[in-house]
């Protein structure tokens, strides 16, 4: 397998880097973050990778992903409403 692919998917913007292991070059791409269609933004991206760089996502033997989502919901306050209940000597779980 030839590339690896890193993926960040933040709330504006979703980050591709690419490493060709053949030539050491890096690629890199930022697309639009769709939070109305979650992870439609990795297939456009890989898309666009395609089309413009020639990388075959056949040929992509390590694909990471990470993301900015979950924690922006709670800094923002956008997430629902939450309750833990613990029992007395497990309130350390948080």
């Amino acid at each position: 397998m030839r590339y690896r692919v890193g993926v960040d998917i933040g709330g504006s913007f979703t980050d591709f880097a690419v490493l060709d292991q053949q030539t050491n070059q890096i690629h890199t791409l930022k697309v639009l973050s769709r939070p109305d269609q979650p992870g439609s933004e990795i297939v456009t991206g890989l898309a666009q990778f395609q089309q413009h760089q020639g990388i075959d996502p056949a040929e992509i033997g390590y694909f990471t992903h990470g993301t900015t989502v979950g924690i922006n919901a709670v800094i923002q306050r956008r997430g629902v409403r939450l309750a833990l209940f613990a029992t007395e000597g497990f309130c350390d779980v948080l």
